[in-house]
């Protein structure tokens, strides 16, 4: 049987906490920003923690994380 792998795409965007939680880059912080109200900006700064419905999305692509 062939080994699964890993998504590439995967591995660069997200990453685990050590209780295993995953972290991820907060989205639309890449452009039009000017458009984007300042609590939103102050509230994107750095990473968040994935919710459980998208992190189970997330662990398909990483099958041995």
């Amino acid at each position: 049987m062939p080994k699964i792998k890993t998504k590439s795409s995967t591995k660069k965007r997200f990453r685990f906490t050590a209780t295993g939680l995953i972290k991820a880059g907060v989205a639309y912080k890449r452009h039009n920003m000017r458009k984007r109200p300042r609590r939103m900006i102050r509230q994107a700064r750095g990473t968040m923690i994935l919710d459980p419905s998208d992190a189970k999305i997330v662990l398909q692509f990483m099958p041995n994380r």
